[in-house]
C-alpha cells in the first residue's frame, strides 16, 4: 500500500515502504538455508564419506522429509499444490518470458517449481545413494560411489543455476528474492 503527501506546493510527495505479505513460513525458509548450508559443507569443506559429510548427508534427509510432508500440510505457498508445474505453465512461463511480458508470481513460478522439485528429488537421491555407500551390501562399489558424486555435482550445476536465476528475477521484477527467503516476505 503506497501512501502520498504533500508537504508544501512543489515539494517531492514521499511514499511509505511498500506492503508486503507473508509468503515463505519459517520451515520453508528453514528447508532452504539447511539445504544450502548443507550443500556448500559437503561439496567444498567436509571430506568426502568421513563423520560430518554423513552427519550432514542424514540432516538433509531428514530435512527433505520434513520438507515433503509440509508440502501436503503446510501454509499456502508451501503447499505442492500451489505451484505443481504442468507443461502448459511452464511453457506459458517460457513464452512470457520471451515476449518481455513475463507475469509476477507472489509464491514459485513455473520454472523455479521445476527447479525445486528437481533439486529436491536429486538431493534425495544424494541422501539415499551415500547411505547405501555404507551398506555392506554395496561396500566399496565404486558404480554407486560414482553415481552418488555425479548426483551431488549435478546439485551444484543446478544450485548456481537456481542461484542466477534469483538474482535475474531480483533485478527484472525489483525486489530481492534472495531477502526474501531469509525475512518469508515479498511484495504484495
Amino acid at each position: 500500500m503506497t501512501s502520498v503527501s504533500k508537504k508544501k506546493e512543489g515539494s517531492v510527495p514521499s511514499t511509505s515502504a511498500q506492503r508486503t505479505v507473508k509468503v515463505w513460513d519459517p520451515i520453508v525458509r528453514a528447508f532452504h538455508w539447511t539445504v544450502v548450508a548443507a550443500c556448500v559443507l559437503n561439496l567444498f569443506i567436509l571430506e568426502e564419506g568421513k563423520y560430518w559429510h554423513r552427519v550432514t548427508g542424514y540432516v538433509v534427509a531428514a530435512a527433505i522429509i520434513i520438507r515433503v510432508v509440509w508440502g501436503f500440510v503446510g501454509t499456502k505457498h508451501s503447499r505442492f499444490s500451489d505451484f505443481l508445474p504442468t507443461p502448459s505453465k511452464v511453457v506459458g512461463q517460457i513464452l512470457d518470458i520471451v515476449d518481455r511480458n513475463e507475469k509476477r508470481y507472489v509464491g514459485h513460478n513455473p520454472l523455479a517449481s521445476v527447479m525445486m522439485l528437481c533439486l529436491m528429488a536429486l538431493l534425495a537421491a544424494t541422501a539415499l545413494t551415500g547411505w547405501m555407500t555404507t551398506l555392506d551390501a554395496f561396500w566399496g562399489e565404486k558404480w554407486l560411489k560414482e553415481l552418488h558424486g555425479t548426483i551431488a555435482n549435478s546439485i551444484m550445476v543446478l544450485a548456481f543455476i537456481h542461484a542466477g536465476a534469483a538474482v535475474v528475477e531480483s533485478w527484472r521484477h525489483r525486489e530481492n528474492l534472495v531477502w526474501s527467503m531469509v525475512t518469508g516476505r515479498k511484495r504484495a
